[in-house]
């Protein structure tokens, strides 16, 4: 299995930004995290972060033939970003969509996600564990692909008047 992980914008202050909200783990501990999994899963996992929407939109298209499984964390860019959101439907690649806290019960404008009616799913409000459980998600969705037995890719869009 082949996964890609997208941290998105402010991600690299983990650690020291808002610890009350993101926790004290750095983003490298998260991907020190993320690559004791990939070794004990035997699973090829590229890990990438960026500040910049047009570089995550580049490494979502780039996807569609080298990744089985995306996992992001758009942060910021969840709320904002129609980019991401159709970068994410246009390629042939689950998308499972990861959060360390729970936007839901945070401010009125962050429970808005433009990410997730095209995800196959998400998980949210366990700090660092967010991305394992993503992962091990991701790995389900691989075996259900696999088994030929895949859910639909994404989640049915919803449509607001």
């Amino acid at each position: 299995m082949r996964v890609l992980v997208l941290h998105g914008p402010n991600l690299n202050l983990l650690g020291s930004r808002e610890p009350e909200i993101y926790g004290r783990t750095s983003l490298s501990a998260i991907d020190r995290l993320i690559r004791a999994w990939a070794r004990r899963t035997a699973t090829s996992v590229t890990i990438h972060q960026s500040n910049s929407e047009g570089e995550l939109v580049d490494w979502i298209q780039r996807a569609a033939s080298r990744y089985d499984v995306l996992v992001i964390n758009p942060a910021a860019y969840t709320h904002t970003s129609v980019a991401l959101r159709d970068a994410i439907a246009a390629v042939a690649v689950p998308a499972i969509e990861v959060h360390l806290s729970n936007p839901a019960a945070r401010e009125p404008f962050r429970r808005q996600s433009f990410i997730a009616e095209v995800a196959v799913g998400q998980i949210s409000g366990f700090g660092a564990d967010s991305y394992l459980l993503g992962l091990e998600a991701a790995r389900a969705v691989a075996r259900r692909q696999s088994a030929g037995t895949a859910r639909p890719k994404r989640a049915a869009v919803r449509r607001r008047r």
